[in-house]
């Protein structure tokens, strides 16, 4: 029965219930059968003086003879009854007309009982509305999923086609099992979904709810997590329970390390609530008894501290990984969402594609919305190529701080800053190309060089580190080479640590280095708890934890002289360059390289038209473009 039909009839019984007693307090007329008698046996009495006293109470009559019996009768309209009463010296007592108690009296009767029924009511809604928590604590949380409304089908899931396909043959399974059964073939009982963040594990699964013709059950692993044992473990058997109704059906988990995570790896012991979540999860999953046509389907990015127990053949058949996508992949999703967004004729997914390595799912979708949100304050009807590249230079280098005043030495010094890393990443072949570099304030950085790969890494060569190795040591060394090492700032402290940590893992994890050999150097590899404070111990000695830091010195220090040699060979193009980024604030690779080529850029010509009618800014200088190797050309600075 509906909640809302439910309340309507509790209603209509408590008004028949109140109907009823009101109806009760109502006074009935006194009549006695044995003493009766008609109006011609009372006027024959009362003319024979046989009648002492009567009651009259509208037509009703009750009164009481010489011989102490008392009687009733019903009289007719009769004007004259109340003269022959008196003339034969009956005692006459007239009641008025008896109209039952009052409205108020009643209420003052039954007001403690409204008073209980009203608070019987509120705590009855009030458990209603809580859905039942109170009287169903034990009770599963898993919600039946109705995708009719923003159904999700395969056809909406790119960039993982091998996760796809797995997926798809367990749809195939439950549409047509004997097609399997026939072979021998069994129904797998669990598929575990591995990935990082936002690589659409959830919408993956979504996807199976909209394509599968049958019950689709979701849930997460938080909702096991009660503070007293063994309500987790009840909501695991009811979860089941609703599942074997419905079967053939599929059971989501999301976010399963909640609840799964390994055994024994706490202080605690054995009975605590997680555990014994776990225990009923994996007795239901494969027990004695069979859960025949129930598929549990969970997701995590915690792989790592799952039980052994659970990811076992029987148990979690398959584990499918949802990686980040590649290339393909990426364009593949940037035309899911972009089907979603009115776009101009120029916008090229693959570029797009091309600039975001690394970006998951969740990324690409974030990135085509930030895009609409700034072609809709640009008050434009499309989103162009222009907004998907300033929406994506925003997700990886933050927002422009165009307001942020920065003193004339400020910007100069931050110019050269980022000519050094934009010129070493140029001198070093086995660097990433240049995408972009810019002198805005974005985020927490003063500026930014931009590389991007031509292709996506599966692993990285040590030519690659030592190049990016060089490339971080470019901004500290310009600033000492133009303003002298008593001017050199704080701005070159996320490039040492990115040195530091790509040379520490050269020599300690990846076995790249000549003096340590191939052995992996794992420090702090286990803490024990002593009382409130934890005891690191390390598998290495004192004498190698020094040839580990003197290594990592000596490839730092072995970048920042290759870097040094670079820059101080090509400090020419170090002031072109700097002196081209004081101009135009943001140049990309291309605008980079035809500028230290000395040839012109598109943007000189537009800007020297537009100089006329635009202002510029007070804090820049005026740079001539003959300083960039271009003769005959002069252009005021381009705001923004």
């Amino acid at each position: 029965m509906k909640p809302s039909l439910r309340n309507i009839v509790v209603w209509l019984v408590i008004v028949a219930a109140l109907t009823f007693l009101i109806g009760s307090f109502q006074k009935q007329p006194r009549k006695d059968k044995a003493n009766s008698m008609t109006y011609t046996q009372f006027l024959n009495a009362v003319a024979e003086q046989q009648v002492v006293s009567v009651r009259l109470e509208e037509k009703n009559i009750t009164g009481i003879t010489k011989t102490g019996t008392s009687f009733s009768s019903y009289a007719p309209d009769d004007p004259d009854l109340v003269r022959k009463l008196s003339e034969a010296g009956v005692d006459i007592i007239a009641d008025p007309p008896d109209k039952g108690p009052s409205f108020l009296y009643i209420l003052i009767q039954w007001f403690p009982m409204l008073l209980l029924i009203g608070v019987w009511i509120f705590f009855m809604r009030q458990i209603q509305g809580a859905g039942g928590k109170t009287l169903g604590f034990g009770r599963s949380r898993a919600r039946l999923l109705n995708e009719k409304t923003e159904r999700i089908t395969f056809e909406d899931v790119a960039g993982i086609e091998e996760a796809k396909e797995e997926l798809e043959e367990i749809i195939a399974f439950l549409r047509d099992p004997k097609k399997f059964q026939r072979l021998g073939g069994r129904i797998p009982k669990g598929v575990l979904l591995i990935g990082p963040p936002g690589t659409g594990k959830t919408l993956l699964a979504r996807a199976v709810a909209g394509e599968a013709d049958v019950p689709f059950f979701t849930i997460s692993g938080s909702d096991f997590v009660e503070m007293f044992v063994g309500v987790g473990a009840s909501r695991v058997r009811d979860m089941f329970e609703q599942g074997k109704k419905s079967a053939p059906c599929i059971i989501f988990v999301d976010e399963i390390d909640a609840v799964g995570r390994h055994r024994g790896a706490g202080l605690g012991g054995g009975n605590d609530e997680r555990e014994q979540t776990l225990n009923q999860l994996l007795v239901e999953m494969d027990g004695f008894e069979t859960n025949e046509g129930v598929i549990l389907i969970s997701a995590t990015n915690r792989p790592d501290v799952l039980d052994p127990a659970l990811l076992r053949p029987g148990r979690f058949d398959r584990q499918v990984v949802v990686p980040n996508p590649d290339i393909d992949g990426r364009e593949k999703i940037l035309l899911v969402h972009l089907r979603k967004v009115p776009q101009a004729p120029n916008v090229d997914a693959r570029q797009i594609a091309r600039g975001t390595p690394g970006f998951s799912g969740a990324d690409l979708a974030n990135l085509v919305n930030e895009a609409a949100l700034l072609a809709a304050r640009r008050d434009k009807r499309l989103v162009t190529l222009n907004e998907l590249e300033d929406a994506k230079d925003k997700v990886l280098m933050g927002s422009e701080r165009k307001s942020m005043v920065m003193s004339k030495e400020e910007r100069r010094l931050t110019a050269y800053h980022e000519s050094g890393h934009a010129l070493a990443a140029l001198s070093c072949p086995a660097s990433d190309p240049v995408h972009k570099a810019t002198i805005i304030p974005r985020g927490r950085a003063l500026g930014m060089v931009m590389r991007l790969p031509d292709r996506d890494h599966i692993s990285m060569a040590k030519d690659q580190l030592e190049a990016n190795m060089i490339v971080a040591m470019g901004g500290r060394i310009a600033e000492e080479m133009i303003f002298g090492k008593e001017k050199i700032t704080t701005g070159a402290a996320s490039d040492i640590q990115q040195a530091t940590a790509i040379a520490r893992k050269m020599v300690t994890e990846w076995g790249m280095s000549e003096k340590l050999g191939p052995i992996r150097y794992q420090e702090n590899q286990e803490e024990v708890f002593l009382g409130h404070s934890i005891a690191r111990q390390q598998n290495i000695s004192e004498a190698t934890a020094n040839a580990i830091d003197a290594e990592t010195r000596h490839l730092v220090d072995r970048s920042y002289v290759t870097c040094e040699k670079i820059l101080k060979k090509n400090k020419k193009q170090l002031h072109t360059l700097a002196n081209a980024l004081l101009t135009f604030e943001t140049m990309s690779g291309q605008d980079i390289k035809d500028v230290l080529a000395g040839r012109k850029l598109a943007r000189e010509i537009k800007q020297r038209k537009s100089s006329a009618t635009k202002k510029p800014r007070t804090s820049l200088p005026d740079v001539t473009l003959a300083g960039l190797g271009v003769k005959g050309l002069s252009a005021k600075p381009q705001a923004g």
